[in-house]
């Protein structure tokens, strides 16, 4: 999720909820092969999170086959075309979700991304690939930071996409990508011109599952899951390989918890879910600590701005919480959220039926 899953957010999912992959923000390759510092930011990850995807999109192919040159140098475990987001400014210039109403050009990419992996695996560098001295800096300090370098082997090609554009055109949406022949297609059960409005269409999910999974490739679901619960649920339903949780996880990265139990009960015809973990008021704020400094300490204090949104998440389903949220998305520093904390906590000794005021003195 664009500004959303940066790596001070899957890395507090990966600790804390275990699931079995994680994905990055989406980079545009143009970002990507001109080694604009900021962006190449999102591609940065630890080795708690893998395996790690890099989510890429955009519309020229020769990017795509530089960018998944750069993504095999950075040693993701997989690349992922972004053909899903509904977003006015990546869609109507013909990315993302755009790629729905050209589908020649999608398997283009496609093709284009994959013989990049091929060729990297093969030996090629990307001195050799035509990327420019400022991209190779860029993308040489990112690698920096790695704790060994990549081995050349081959990485799984994935899409994500839509059931359609304007319009439920699954089937033939379907036909296609399975052309392009990725190893897994994740897709969300709305259109673009839904964006997040109203349901998931799971029908249509179960739908592509049943026309894609003949041809070899794996079919996880999206839209509208909070728990490991509905997972097991959708996927019993849907007959799709697995799901992916994506809102469900804001401010609660204990949400993958329990997945070993729920592979295990899906084996049977066990239908009863695990319990889903519910974090203390104690543990919540521990890790919604622990979540600031690792966000400060990874983008700067200049950029704590950006971490407001995922304080005012965790602030749900105990007393006074809104007004908790109110002066948390004011925040500009993990000593402020720490203050916050509590202050917070102060009050809830202090009166025993956290009868503390509606609006937190600001500290």
């Amino acid at each position: 999720m664009d500004g959303v899953t940066d790596s001070a957010f899957r890395h507090m999912v990966a600790i804390h909820g275990k699931p079995d992959v994680v994905f990055t923000e989406f980079t545009n390759v143009h970002d990507i092969c001109s080694g604009r510092i900021k962006a190449l930011d999102s591609l940065r990850y630890s080795e708690a999170e893998r395996p790690v995807i890099a989510q890429i999109y955009g519309k020229e192919p020769t990017l795509f086959y530089q960018a998944a040159h750069v993504v095999c140098e950075l040693g993701f475990d997989g690349l992922d075309i972004n053909m899903g987001c509904p977003s006015k400014n990546v869609a109507s210039s013909g990315s993302g979700a755009g790629l729905i109403r050209t589908p020649n050009l999608a398997l283009e990419l496609m093709e284009m991304a994959r013989k990049g992996i091929q060729d990297w695996t093969a030996g090629q560098t990307l001195a050799q690939i035509g990327l420019k001295a400022k991209a190779l800096e860029a993308i040489g300090y990112l690698k920096s930071g790695l704790r060994a370098g990549p081995i050349r082997k081959t990485i799984p090609l994935s899409v994500k996409t839509r059931i359609g554009f304007d319009r439920n055109m699954i089937e033939e949406w379907s036909a296609c990508l399975t052309q392009g022949r990725p190893e897994v297609i994740s897709i969300h059960g709305r259109t673009l011109s839904q964006m997040y409005r109203g349901q998931a269409d799971w029908e249509a999910i179960a739908l592509a599952a049943s026309r894609i999974q003949p041809h070899g490739i794996l079919v996880l679901g999206n839209g509208d899951i909070q728990s490991l619960g509905e997972s097991a649920a959708r996927i019993r339903e849907s007959g799709v390989n697995g799901v992916l949780i994506g809102r469900g996880s804001l401010g609660n990265p204990w949400v993958f918890q329990g997945i070993p139990q729920i592979r295990e009960m899906l084996q049977t015809e066990e239908f009863c879910a695990p319990p889903q973990h519910a974090p203390s008021l104690e543990e919540k704020f521990r890790i919604m600590i622990q979540h600031a400094s690792l966000f400060e300490r990874v983008n700067g204090p200049e950029r704590f701005v950006r971490m407001r949104k995922h304080l005012g998440w965790y602030c749900s389903g105990f007393p006074y919480a809104a007004a908790m949220r109110a002066q948390l998305v004011r925040t500009h520093s993990t000593t402020d959220v720490i203050n916050l904390v509590n202050q917070y906590q102060a009050c809830a000794l202090d009166n025993q039926n956290l009868e503390i005021p509606a609006t937190i003195t600001p500290f």
